[in-house]
């Protein structure tokens, strides 16, 4: 649920413009978030009326995302990106130690959490999973189900998003996106198979750790 962000970020350090990275990025997410929804789906991580309410906002965000990239100085956004990003893990963090039970989200804050992940995942080269999965986990669902599901619908919205970019700006990068797919597509598989098996306040930590991480290592490279 980092792949996004990671590779986004690695790629800024390589030269990449946002633009280009973003691009890039979101073009070999069509076939790793493809793979990876799908096993999430046959591993029974998906739930059906949570992943419909996440695809149309999701959608909407990123087509808007993606055309705002090419037309905005998105170097300015990440900052604030990775300090939402960094409250989220944190808050997963309290969450998995908390010994109090977890509330659910309001069933309206669903279409607005689909929403913003696709916004800023498109403007930001990243942010879909640690937005959409630490917003549905640090709410109170079930962290293997907002996973999956996040997951799932997350390949809707990277199709939509690619085809916004080649629109504005062709597949000159294609070389990158066809890297990138390779070594997400590998490791796709395995990482749906230990949401399913992993224990949900340790796999809360691990999301938790790791988007916390992500998201200041993210902070300071923007800085």
């Amino acid at each position: 649920m980092a792949y996004g962000i990671t590779c986004s970020s690695l790629l800024l350090t390589f030269g990449y413009s946002p633009l280009s990275a973003s691009a890039a990025v979101h073009m070999s997410e069509v076939a790793t978030s493809g793979v990876s929804g799908h096993f999430h789906w046959r591993f029974g991580n998906v739930d059906p009326l949570l992943f419909r309410r996440l695809l149309w906002p999701g959608i909407i965000g990123g087509v808007l995302g993606a055309y705002g990239l090419s037309r905005l100085p998105a170097e300015r956004l990440t900052p604030l990106v990775a300090l939402y990003l960094f409250a989220m893990g944190a808050r997963i963090i309290y969450k998995a130690m908390a010994k109090q039970a977890a509330t659910r989200a309001e069933p309206g804050r669903i279409e607005g959490i689909g929403f913003a992940g696709g916004l800023f995942d498109a403007l930001g080269g990243g942010g879909w999973g640690p937005i959409v999965t630490a917003s549905l986990v640090g709410s109170g669902h079930d962290p293997r189900i907002a996973i999956g599901t996040a997951n799932r619908a997350e390949f809707f919205v990277t199709v939509a998003q690619s085809a916004t970019f080649i629109a504005a700006i062709g597949i000159g990068g294609w070389r990158t996106a066809a890297a990138l797919c390779v070594g997400g597509a590998l490791a796709a598989p395995l990482a749906a198979h230990a949401a399913r098996r992993l224990e949900p306040k340790r796999l809360m930590l691990i999301v938790g750790l790791l988007v916390a991480i992500l998201s200041l290592r993210t902070l300071w490279l923007s800085l």
